[in-house]
């Protein structure tokens, strides 16, 4: 797993957090929450009709969720890392589909595979 650049990603999108001090895993479940919070203000900036928020939360979305698929070792991580790397290359299509068509149903569908993503992340100890 490249924590680096998951760290880089999840700087990239302006979240405040202890990044610099946190371990890898700590570094991927931020992301995860990141990721959902985009997601959840994404629904809300599309509920309100604002289109450029939403269009920017949904891009810093997309950002996060390529963060996590980029910190992926597909050598190390077998089958699962491959089976990761397309769940997410799926939920960045999906995305750009919700916000695309203006959708939540879609924000609300990438959301639950995120969190079911995470919940198994956080069973896992450091």
């Amino acid at each position: 797993m490249n924590a680096y650049a998951a760290m880089k990603q999840y700087q990239t999108v302006n979240v405040n957090a202890q990044v610099t001090e946190a371990d890898p895993h700590r570094l991927i479940q931020m992301l995860f929450e990141g990721g959902l919070q985009r997601i959840a203000q994404a629904k809300g900036a599309m509920q309100y009709g604002n289109v450029a928020l939403k269009g920017e939360l949904i891009g810093k979305s997309i950002g996060i969720v390529s963060g996590l698929r980029e910190s992926l070792d597909i050598k190390k991580g077998g089958e699962m890392a491959a089976n990761l790397d397309n769940l997410y290359a799926f939920m960045i299509q999906r995305l750009s589909h919700a916000n695309l068509k203006n959708d939540p149903a879609v924000l609300d569908e990438v959301a639950n595979l995120l969190r079911e993503i995470k919940e198994g992340w956080d069973a896992i100890q450091a």
